[in-house]
């Protein structure tokens, strides 16, 4: 019993992770990403629909994305798509594809996108902990139902920290890799 609390909140802890890295892949760093453009919609007959799966996009440049829509009648709703999205890019439409240009970062804008980074790192921190509280309070359960020693609970506790702590520290360095990656210019 006190395994099976103990994988699903490992399986939480994972996908609290697996959140954090999406939202890492959102923000900017000083090349153009493809995974920028994953919250973008574009309204497609009457249907919201993500931009990748009605339009091909590459990355020619290191600083460029090229959007190639399967329809070239909706490169218009691309277009406002990518302006409501506050992505803080101009799409540049020449009538076949759009190509939207990544101006480098500045130092300023690299600092402020490391804070994010650290807040959003400090967001799945606590999420972690959160888990690792809910844990702790399913073995005390347990124990109170008479179900788990004190000692086996002691110990699963300890478990569940080392757990934790693992999952800190992927968080940790997932982290310093993005910043890494924010500040290289």
């Amino acid at each position: 019993m006190p395994k099976t609390i103990l994988n699903q909140g490992e399986q939480k802890m994972e996908k609290a992770v697996e959140v954090l890295k999406k939202e890492f892949a959102l923000v900017r760093t000083g090349r153009a990403n493809p995974a920028i453009l994953n919250n973008v919609t574009v309204v497609y007959y009457g249907v919201p629909t993500p931009l990748n799966q009605i339009a091909s996009i590459s990355v020619p440049e290191a600083q460029q994305l090229l959007i190639k829509p399967f329809d070239k009648s909706i490169i218009n709703d691309i277009e406002k798509a990518i302006l409501t999205a506050n992505l803080n890019l101009t799409p540049i439409n020449d009538g076949t594809v759009i190509r939207l240009n990544f101006p480098p970062l500045t130092e300023q804008r690299r600092r402020e996108l490391v804070k994010e980074v650290k807040n959003m790192s400090e967001n799945a921190k606590v999420a972690i902990r959160n888990i690792r509280r809910e844990i702790n309070d399913n073995l005390k359960k347990l124990e109170k139902d008479g179900l788990l020693s004190e000692d086996e609970l002691k110990r699963e506790t300890e478990n569940t920290q080392k757990l934790t702590d693992k999952y800190i520290a992927l968080i940790d360095e997932l982290t310093k890799e993005k910043e890494d990656a924010i500040m290289t210019i």
